[in-house]
């Protein structure tokens, strides 16, 4: 019996990276997952990338975050489909790094809707689904960033602090309610994804995780298995007593 055996699980910006991951764990634990993305190409090949689950225990959906109506064609479909929601991980997400002054006004509405408006999108749409059928857990991807500030991350830090804080109104609106639905968020510190795929460009691949690592205490970046196995802690039982809270993964960071 895995560890969300028989869940229903939505992931978003799931073609890559930290969603990737986290679909791959849940899948391993026996969870029912709905991929999401933007990225049809990637979307079509999931059944040649997970081809060692059963294409009954998966499906790959395109989806626009940004976009309500799309929210609630996925939810609607999802509960359609599945008879229920058990779990939501809000892992869509960019990174536009410029200061305060250099970020153009368009850059700053384009991440705060993928970052943020999104995740108010998933929750807004989601509970009431999660709370009619019992219980639920939603995870949303934030950062370190979203409680460590940089100099020239204006928009990201703005839109990861807002899951963070936003993830807390949430997890108190569903206990207010009496919904057995929990809400948490996953601040992670630099992990090797495509996510860092400029910085790699900027240095070479080598140089650019060095130079990541020397920020780090640990003195080295996360992999994702590092997140995945918190998602997959947050979205089982074992944290039946868990929301509101966060989970902080950054090699120490966050505590210099």
């Amino acid at each position: 019996m895995g560890r969300v055996q028989d869940k229903v699980a939505i992931i978003t910006g799931a073609a890559s990276g930290l969603g990737f991951a986290a679909a791959r764990k849940l899948l391993e634990e026996g969870a029912k997952v709905i991929l999401t993305d933007v990225n049809r190409e990637v979307l079509d090949s999931m059944p040649e990338r997970l081809s060692d689950f059963s294409e009954t225990q998966f499906q790959a959906i395109f989806h626009d975050v940004t976009q309500e109506e799309s929210w609630i064609e996925l939810i609607n479909k999802t509960e359609s489909d599945h008879g229920k929601i058990n779990i939501l991980v809000n892992s869509a997400g960019i990174s536009l790094g410029a200061d305060v002054v250099s970020t153009d006004f368009d850059i700053w509405k384009k991440v705060h809707q993928v970052n943020l408006d999104s995740v108010f999108l998933g929750c807004k749409y989601a509970v009431p689904v999660m709370g009619k059928y019992g219980h639920g857990s939603i995870i949303n991807i934030s950062s370190i960033s979203g409680i460590v500030a940089g100099w020239n991350t204006a928009a990201y830090n703005s839109s990861k602090a807002g899951v963070r804080h936003l993830s807390k109104s949430v997890a108190l609106f569903c206990a207010k309610k009496g919904f057995e639905v929990r809400c948490n968020s996953v601040h992670p510190a630099f992990v090797n994804t495509p996510i860092l795929d400029p910085i790699k460009q900027a240095f070479g691949a080598d140089e650019a995780v060095a130079k990541l690592a020397r920020q780090i205490p640990m003195n080295k970046i996360g992999d994702t298995d590092d997140v995945s196995y918190a998602i997959l802690y947050l979205a089982s039982d074992e944290s039946k007593f868990m929301t509101g809270s966060e989970i902080v993964l950054d090699g120490g960071l966050s505590a210099m």
